[in-house]
């Protein structure tokens, strides 16, 4: 609960700084713009937030791992749930509206968190998980979503050391081994989900674990 917390309060915070120009630079998912990003970030919020508001009596089906499908190529940006972000971001058309929205929704979805039973469970993709399952993986969405968010903000604030280092441990649990103690959290993860491609001197470090990755989730 308190990772969940921290690592959305940093998050939000980074949003809560920006500039207007800031939301038309490119972030680092593919095909989005910093505008586009923080609008997903408004329905992951109220994900957050129904998913809490339906509680289940069923034996849990996933876990903190389980939960993510995991895709051989990349995204590219042309799924229509991604076409359709774009659209709504554009709609704002005043960055404040954006931020406004995304305080107002992420403030409540981190306070229902924090009244949550971690012990709960709560359905969401028809799958159900208990809580605390259910935002840890919020804990790994929100670190990848801050290093996307600051792709193109080399000054602004990297995601809480904490939450960099449990996102990594969760990835390696889903590729099945451990990364090298020679990336650091950050590149373990921007590599491991192929948020960026490794140099040719970090691929022959890789070497044979170099099969297991990237890791697209979804």
């Amino acid at each position: 609960m308190d990772l969940f917390s921290h690592t959305w309060t940093a998050l939000r915070a980074v949003v809560a700084d920006l500039s207007d120009e800031d939301f038309g630079r490119p972030s680092g998912c593919t095909g989005w713009l910093v505008r586009d990003l923080v609008c997903h970030l408004i329905v992951d919020a109220q994900d957050v937030l129904i998913t809490l508001a339906t509680p289940s009596d069923r034996e849990p089906t996933r876990d903190a791992l389980t939960y993510w499908d995991i895709s051989d190529t990349p995204p590219t940006g042309d799924d229509p749930l991604d076409a359709l972000t774009v659209r709504l971001a554009a709609a704002y058309e005043d960055p404040h509206l954006l931020t406004f929205h995304l305080d107002d929704v992420g403030s409540a979805a981190g306070r229902a968190a924090l009244l949550a039973d971690p012990a709960g469970r709560v359905g969401t993709r028809d799958e159900i998980l208990t809580v605390d399952d259910f935002l840890s993986t919020y804990v790994m969405e929100w670190t990848l979503h801050h290093l996307d968010l600051i792709a193109c903000l080399p000054d602004a604030e990297q995601p809480p050391a904490a939450g960099l280092i449990r996102s990594r441990e969760m990835l390696e649990q889903i590729a099945g081994s451990a990364f090298l103690s020679s990336f650091s959290d950050v590149d373990a993860l921007l590599i491991g989900t192929g948020r960026r491609a490794p140099t040719e001197a970090e691929q022959a470090e890789l070497g044979e674990s170099a099969a297991q990755v990237p890791l697209y989730l979804g």
